[in-house]
């Protein structure tokens, strides 16, 4: 048998307990830094199977590494399972239903992906125990992916120092390769602090918290026709300083998402971005504090991974989809607008992109090539730049759902997610298996990737102070 024969008959040998432990992750949507139940059962899942686990690396509470193997070459596959705050939604439905009102759901996916990946991980120490084939894997549980930067203090700690090559993927409408950059971030909390006073009464006595928000805001939005046109800056006010009109705001909020191609272009934008706060305190007379949020570095493609991990998609090949996938599939399409479909094809050749947008279910595409350009981010782009790391993507979704939203809540928890969490877990397997299997891809891909790296070192964008953030549980 093939090695990709192989390694799909492990998988599907513990096929339901991969779905299961997928669904219970998915059944307690837990946001960053307080995904503590679903670490935990990834925790024990990787006992069950022999692996070793260390838990609270890197000062996170909720992050973890699983090692089975000794010595080299050492692979690393990377698994997330945060969810996303106010996409709390019931399974299966082609329409909005929340479970709780305002609560979290996994709209990113991210219960499939920590799941897929602990797959790809136990079919990689089984096809070891079985061949005798040396090294070592390891699973890294990574908290904190949507907003937090979990892998970013990974690396920073230095986790991956000794790593050959790491691998993920991410829950998808399209099969492919993600051999693509994508924009470095960094976020922080502008905090104003003023005065309050009576608003009729009294107002020359107060100073304005909410008045230095908006002036920090109309300032960074007169700064976006200055700013080289890839970058990307996004605010939230997340504290407004009450809702009574005749007091003075003396105190208020606003979260800032700074994107750009490159981690120098970031800290140069942020830099920006400060001095208009620091003008808007000046402005309205209250002081002005920053607090860190999160970071990630830009992405670096390696081609040579990029190429191997294609050779194994297609050779694992789609799932088998029958006529409830297709339905369903279908009802939630109609749930999307002609934009939704035609931004996830965006990229795609038209050809290509002809031939799939009226289909539910796609079919598996080439990936995209080493120049293309994402403008969303992600903190597995800190992992690429200490060791050469690739990531494919595997149905799970109706083509055009956009991450984020309630329709993937729902899906993440059909057959047309499981199937796709399955596939994803043979191929970074098998990709593993045949690195682990021939040092020469391994010495290839570290060459194209400090080629890409042109010298440049690693260098992390969180500030040297700030520590991960203890939090409980919510009920």
């Amino acid at each position: 048998m093939n090695l990709q024969t192989v390694v799909s008959h492990l998988i599907e040998e513990k096929r339901d307990k991969m779905i299961e432990l997928s669904d219970k992750i998915w059944e307690c949507p837990e946001i960053y830094f307080e995904e503590h139940q679903s670490s935990e059962y990834l925790c024990k899942a990787l006992e069950a199977e022999g692996f070793q686990v260390e838990k609270n690396v890197a000062g996170l509470e909720t992050g973890f590494i699983g090692s089975y193997g000794t010595g080299k070459p050492i692979i690393a596959i990377l698994g997330e399972f945060d969810a996303l705050s106010g996409l709390s939604q019931k399974k299966g439905l082609a329409e909005h239903a929340p479970v709780v009102s305002g609560g979290h759901g996994h709209g990113c996916g991210h219960n499939l992906l920590g799941t897929g990946s602990f797959a790809a991980a136990v079919a990689v120490k089984d096809y070891m125990e079985q061949t005798g084939l040396k090294g070592t894997v390891r699973y890294y549980g990574c908290p904190a992916e949507e907003a937090g930067s979990g892998k970013a203090f990974m690396a920073r700690a230095g986790l991956f120092d000794d790593v050959d090559l790491a691998f993920s993927w991410h829950p998808s409408t399209i099969p492919s390769i993600w051999n693509v950059s994508t924009l470095a971030n960094y976020s922080a909390t502008f905090i104003f602090n003023g005065k309050s006073a009576h608003a009729a009464a009294a107002p020359h006595l107060g100073r304005s918290a909410l008045d230095a928000v908006e002036l920090m805001n109309v300032g960074v939005n007169y700064l976006r026709e200055h700013m080289i046109p890839e970058a990307r800056v996004h605010y939230a006010i997340t504290d407004t300083g009450g809702t009574s009109p005749n007091v003075v705001q003396p105190h208020a909020e606003v979260v800032y998402l700074i994107r750009a191609p490159k981690k120098q272009q970031v800290t140069e934008l942020y830099e920006r971005v400060y001095d208009i706060a620091r003008g808007a305190a000046l402005m309205t007379g209250t002081t002005m504090e920053v607090e860190f949020e999160g970071t990630a570095s830009n992405l670096i493609p390696n081609t040579t991974l990029a190429e191997i991990m294609y050779k194994n998609l297609t050779a694992v090949g789609v799932p088998t989809y029958d006529e409830f996938d297709k339905l369903f599939a279908k009802k939630i399409r109609a749930t999307l607008s002609q934009g939704d479909i035609d931004a996830d094809l965006a990229g795609v050749d038209k050809e290509t992109a002809k031939k799939l947008k009226d289909k539910a279910i796609t079919e598996i595409i080439p990936p995209l090539g080493d120049e293309a350009a994402l403008s969303g981010s992600t903190d597995v782009g800190d992992v690429s730049w200490v060791v050469p790391t690739m990531q494919c993507l595997t149905t799970c979704f109706a083509l055009g759902t956009p991450l984020h939203t309630w329709q993937v809540v729902s899906q993440g928890a059909m057959p047309i997610a499981h199937k796709g969490m399955l596939q994803a877990g043979k191929v970074i397997a098998c990709t593993a298996i045949e690195a682990m299997q021939n040092q020469v891809i391994i010495e290839k891909a570290k060459a194209e990737w400090k080629e890409r790296l042109e010298g440049e070192s690693y260098v992390s964008l969180i500030p040297e102070n700030v520590v991960p953030p203890q939090k409980e549980a919510r009920v």
